[in-house]
């Protein structure tokens, strides 16, 4: 009996030993998988379920089927909303190429240049509300430093929070300023792994300026470049954190985003109506799965060329 059980034990720690390296990364692996998908991808179909029901969150839920999406095409609120999230895609990339020749900038070995690299990277560290209360005193009317300066420039102070036609400009401006920080530490990291013997050979054959940028060293900053795309085109959609302190979505709902949008409609005082802010959330999710989705695709295309 003592020889059997001491034969089953042998098996199971050879077992172990021969799929230890196959086993040891699952392991790893399965704590945070398993909270994501708790904490992730189960939410993401509870709001797809949910945007089929009329649901204020406490009482029954109605089954409506798709009488929420179709109630948002007919929306005005929900339509100014989608337009100021392309907006914001569109002006919000501008940070990746200020990022990259900020990081080429930086990327010297002079003295003090650590300095400047602290500086530039103060933005990021500083929380989204603290940034947005900054901005709300340089756009303030009567003592922000912009009206001042548009007051001696032209006459007349212009209040961009209460402009609806500067507004939406002025709070994703406020949004790159930290947005071109991160982009810029990405780079930074990207430019120290770039191959110094490809740049000799690019020198030598008579690369320099924009050539060594384009041909050299741009196409060795690829991973750089797409983490800063995927991460600036989710900071893009989400935009809530600022929309909520600078203006709550006014002047008159003018700088309304889909995520603030959702929040006004499932969880304000304006109406506990889940079903509908779960649409304009799923709305959000498949945009957003859209463009990442584009990005991965030629990323692989990418490396399975090489």
């Amino acid at each position: 009996m003592t020889s059997v059980t001491t034969n089953a034990a042998a098996r199971r720690h050879g077992a172990w030993r021969r799929n230890q390296r196959r086993l040891a990364p699952l392991m790893f692996i399965a704590p945070g998988a398993l909270m994501f998908l708790v904490y992730v991808v189960v939410p993401i179909f509870r709001s797809m379920s949910i945007s089929f029901y009329d649901w204020d969150g406490m009482g029954a839920m109605k089954w409506i089927g798709f009488g929420n999406y179709v109630e948002l095409w007919s929306d005005p609120a929900f339509l100014v909303s989608l337009e100021n999230n392309l907006i914001w895609l569109v002006l919000y990339m501008l940070a990746v190429p200020a990022g990259l020749f900020i990081a080429i900038f930086l990327n010297q070995n002079v003295r003090g240049i650590r300095i400047y690299k602290s500086l530039f990277f103060f933005p990021f560290v500083i929380s989204q509300v603290v940034v947005g209360l900054i901005f709300t005193w340089f756009y303030a009317p009567d003592f922000g430093l912009l009206f001042k300066l548009t007051q001696m420039l032209t006459g007349t102070g212009t209040a961009i929070l209460a402009d609806e036609r500067y507004a939406t400009y002025g709070i994703i401006v406020a949004g790159l300023w930290p947005q071109i920080a991160y982009c810029m530490i990405l780079y930074l990291t990207g430019l120290n792994n770039v191959a110094p013997d490809q740049v000799e050979a690019a020198r030598l054959d008579g690369a320099k300026g924009w050539k060594m940028l384009w041909y050299v060293i741009i196409p060795q900053l690829r991973p750089a470049t797409f983490i800063a795309v995927v991460v600036t085109v989710i900071g893009a959609l989400r935009s809530f954190d600022l929309v909520s302190i600078m203006t709550q979505g006014g002047p008159y709902g003018s700088t309304r985003v889909l995520s603030y949008y959702m929040y006004e409609q499932a969880l304000s005082e304006y109406g506990y109506r889940m079903g509908y802010g779960a649409a304009i959330a799923v709305v959000l999710f498949f945009i957003m799965m859209v463009f990442i989705s584009g990005f991965i695709w030629k990323m692989y295309r990418d490396e399975t060329e090489r």
